[in-house]
Formats: structure tokens, C-alpha cells, sequence
């Protein structure tokens, strides 16, 4: 039996011409400015672009303006109290909604408190008071600290209102009146109630899958580019075997990315002390498929990829819809079934409810099992569609080259 039809010489040559794969694809990548931008400088950039931005956490000092129609004690102390708060700043007080509706118009106010005349008349005749609250709502987080301080400022001077027109014998039947169920708001796995504990870990998750999605789709439009035939694969020997093609160069995707994912998930969410609350040994174990998942996804859909500046068009608009559809920023129960359907196309949904659920609210692996294990299906299923892809470049190339050697034949 010839030694290249032995199964141990057929191992040994698929692996070679693995690892000779994997040392071009790294070759590749660092010889393509646009590649290396993909791969490392948005990576490097965007999780702390997004930081520095949502740093502050909290909406502090938001601009109101207050309209204050009574004019007496009680009006004047629910005034200064909400601009002692430090989500609000009162800004202006006016004589009209009219004035108050032109300061937001022009942007040096995002909301209106609006005092009515009676209000110190309702308070000692023992009715309900009503104070208005008006938002620009270009802006949630002004509505978020408006509301949140004018309903603690109410809840304040109403207890205290009525302590004083109700006295008690004791403090303990004083307290029982003024609060009969006592209440505390208790924010789970996000104390400060910030923007970015809650938004950046997704954010970070899906960085990496969009730009390994960019990045292999470029580098597949570079290779299009470069062959004479528009395919994916080089016409050399080293090339002529699916696995050896697809795990060559997922290979060197993964190992770069592991730089990448220590950069993104532990280096910068220590610098801006995000959560990080959960067990490094079950990140890691999650971590794994989510890399796979994202590298043979993004194998699969450089096989459409026609030219370098496609991935651009396709898939950079992407992004926020991603973010809604993966259950981050709007409930996932909420969100219709044909769209939830859509977003486990993706491993950034699946990733990244099951990074939040182990990074920031410490769940354990078993916890997350879910995520985990679509992830690991996600990793089979395009695994396969990846090895189609090159099976099918390589089986057109073959053709193209015999159609090409008989064209030469009849010539001569």
C-alpha cells in the first residue's frame, strides 16, 4: 500500500497542513491594516470609548426648570428640596409654562415642575395636592432623576405633613401612622443603579463577535480579491482538505482572540469597576464556546463575502439591533417570537445573557446552562455550515482548474 493512501500519513499531512494554514492566516491578518484594525483597534478602543462615556453611571445635576404658581412656604421648600437632590439642578424658576416650554426648547432646561396655586391650600384643608412633572423624553435618564426625585421629595413632606397634623403618644405609633408598611428599594446585582453596570458587559460581548465578523469577512474579500478565480482558497497543495482549512484558520482566530477577550472582559471592566462578581473558572468555561460560536459563524458568512468593503455594508447596522434583540435593554419575554427566533441565529444573544447572568449577578455555570449549551449547538451547527462553505470553494476551484487544463489541452 502506497504511503500517501495510509491513514497515519494522511493525519500527519492534515496536520501540517494545518498548522501551515494557521502561521499564513496569522500572516494574513497582520500584513491587512484593515484586518489588524478590526481585530485589535476597535477591540482596544470601543469597550473604553464606551466606558469613559457611561462612566458617571447616574444622570447628576439635570437641568429643570420650575413653575411655581402658589408661591408660599410649602411650594417654596418642595422647590429647594428637589434642587438639593444631586440628580437635579432648578435651573430657573418662571411665571408661566409658556416660559418653562421655551427654556426646553432650547435646551438650557429638560424638564418642568409645575406647582399649582392651590397646592398650600389642598395641604391645610387636609386634600391631596398634585404637583405636574413634564420631560423631554429625547433623553430617558432626565425622565429617570426627575421622577425618582420628585417622588421622594413628595413622599418626604407628605410623611412629615402628616407627623405634624397627626401626633402621636409615641414615636413608635408616630412611625406606624406617617408609614404603616415600611418599604426599601433594594437594586439587585447593579447598587448604584448605573447605566453602565447594566449596558457595557453587553457591550463588550458583542464588540467581539461583530468585529470578528468583520474582520474574517474583510480578510475573505481580501482573498477573493487576490485569487484569479474570486475563491476563498489558494490554488496549493497545503489547501486542498476542508478540516485542515477550517480548523487552520479558526485556530489562529482563537488564538488572537484570547488576547483580545482578556483585554475586553477583565482588563477593562477592572479599570471602570464594573461588576465582576463571578466565578473565573466558569467565565472561562462559557467563554470557550462563545469564541467557537462567533469564529465559524463568522468563517460561514465570509463565504458570501464578495470583496473587502461588503462586511462593512452588511453587518456594522447590525449592531443595534442586536443589542435589542438579545434581551439586554428590553425584556426578552417582551420580545415577539419571530425576533427571538432571529436573535439565536446570533451567539451574541445567547452570549451575552449568559455573560451577565455569570460576570455581573454571579450565577454559576450550572446556572447558566441554557446559554451555555445553545452555544455549544451554535458551535456544531456552524462548524458544519463553515466546512460546506470551503468544501464547496474547494470543489468549484477543482473545477475551474480542469476546465482551465482541458481549454489548454484542445489549444494545443
Amino acid at each position: 500500500m502506497k504511503e500517501e493512501f495510509k491513514l497515519s500519513y494522511i493525519i500527519k499531512e492534515g496536520i501540517r497542513d494545518m498548522f501551515y494554514i494557521w502561521k499564513e492566516e496569522l500572516k494574513n491578518v497582520f500584513k491587512d491594516d484593515g484586518v489588524m484594525i478590526f481585530f485589535f483597534l476597535v477591540p482596544l478602543a470601543y469597550p473604553v470609548l464606551y466606558s469613559f462615556i457611561y462612566n458617571n453611571e447616574v444622570v447628576h445635576e439635570a437641568k429643570m426648570a420650575v413653575v411655581d404658581q402658589c408661591d408660599s412656604p410649602l411650594s417654596r421648600e418642595f422647590t429647594r428640596r428637589v434642587d438639593a437632590s444631586s440628580e437635579v439642578q432648578v435651573v430657573n424658576q418662571v411665571g408661566d409654562m409658556a416660559q418653562a416650554k421655551h427654556l426646553v426648547d432650547s435646551k438650557e432646561a429638560f424638564g418642568i415642575l409645575y406647582i399649582p396655586s392651590d397646592f398650600s391650600k389642598d395641604l391645610h384643608a387636609g386634600r391631596q395636592a398634585t404637583v405636574s412633572l413634564y420631560s423631554d423624553m429625547s433623553a430617558l435618564l432626565y425622565y429617570k432623576a426627575f421622577l425618582l426625585t420628585a417622588t421622594e421629595v413628595s413622599l418626604d413632606m407628605g410623611a412629615e405633613w402628616t407627623a405634624r397634623n397627626h401626633p402621636q403618644s409615641t414615636e413608635q405609633l408616630q412611625a406606624i401612622t406617617v408609614r404603616p408598611i415600611p418599604s426599601e428599594s433594594v437594586v439587585l446585582y447593579n447598587p448604584q443603579n448605573g447605566f453602565a453596570s447594566f449596558l457595557v458587559p453587553a457591550i463588550l460581548i458583542l464588540v467581539i463577535q461583530q468585529t470578528l465578523i468583520l474582520g474574517i469577512g474583510m480578510a475573505g474579500g481580501t482573498a477573493r480579491e487576490k485569487n484569479r478565480f474570486r475563491s476563498l482558497v489558494p490554488i496549493t497543495k497545503h489547501f486542498h482538505g476542508t478540516l485542515r482549512i477550517v480548523l487552520g484558520k479558526s485556530l489562529a482566530y482563537l488564538l488572537l482572540y484570547v488576547v483580545v477577550c482578556i483585554w475586553v472582559l477583565i482588563l477593562v471592566p477592572r479599570f471602570f469597576s464594573l461588576p465582576q462578581i463571578g466565578n473565573p473558572s466558569d467565565l472561562l468555561l462559557f467563554l470557550l464556546p462563545y469564541l467557537l460560536a462567533c469564529i465559524f459563524f463568522s468563517i460561514t458568512l465570509s463565504g458570501f463575502v464578495r470583496d473587502r468593503e461588503a462586511p462593512m455594508l452588511l453587518f456594522v447596522f447590525t449592531s443595534v439591533i442586536l443589542v435589542f434583540i438579545s434581551g439586554i435593554s428590553w425584556p426578552m419575554y417582551s420580545v415577539p417570537p419571530f425576533w427571538k427566533a432571529v436573535g439565536y441565529i446570533f451567539p451574541s444573544t445567547p452570549g451575552i445573557q449568559g455573560f451577565v447572568s455569570i460576570n455581573s449577578m454571579g450565577a454559576t455555570l450550572n446556572e447558566a446552562a441554557h446559554f451555555y449549551q445553545v452555544l455549544w449547538i451554535q458551535t456544531g451547527i456552524y462548524f458544519l455550515t463553515a466546512c460546506l462553505v470551503y468544501r464547496y470553494q474547494i470543489i468549484t476551484c477543482r473545477k475551474r482548474l480542469i476546465r482551465q487544463y482541458q481549454a489548454l489541452k484542445k489549444r494545443r
